[in-house]
């Protein structure tokens, strides 16, 4: 995991997109992929302008594989906390690729519907990338009323 401080947005409010992919084209070389030969990187721009990465680390026990989104969530905790604003992953040839259903709920914990997500199609929020989400507010509600 690495953390760096930068500002995510310009004066005009525009994400560094070519920033956040270059970050995660770098992160995908640290990757630990020896099962599947598939390394994921992965970055994020947290709400205080923090650039996130992670990348995926593989076991021989797949089930306990944890996806680049899962250390990227690991480096926002661990490094104070607070929301993805802006995220992007890619593969071994630095493309765009999807996170996986598992990594979307993910991503919709901690960064919530606003999250801009890069996708091999554009920019789109996370409410595109996940819709009808189920997150915290789901569990609040229900909390509420049982009360």
């Amino acid at each position: 995991m690495r953390v760096v401080d930068v500002s995510s947005v310009d004066a005009a409010g525009a994400v560094d997109w070519d920033g956040l992919r270059a970050a995660a084209r770098e992160a995908v070389d640290k990757a630990y992929a020896p099962y599947s030969g598939f390394p994921v990187g992965a970055a994020a721009f947290a709400d205080d302008g923090r650039l996130l990465v992670g990348a995926n680390v593989e076991n021989a026990a797949y089930g306990v594989t944890l996806c680049a989104e899962c250390s990227l969530v690991s480096a926002l905790v661990m490094s104070g906390g607070g929301r993805f604003t802006a995220f992007t992953c890619v593969n071994a040839l630095g493309e765009t690729i999807m996170p996986c259903g598992r990594c979307r709920q993910i991503l919709w914990e901690h960064g919530g519907p606003e999250l801009l997500v890069d996708t091999p199609q554009g920019v789109v929020p996370m409410t595109e990338v996940l819709p009808q989400a189920f997150g915290p507010g789901d569990l609040d509600h229900v909390r509420e009323a049982s009360r």
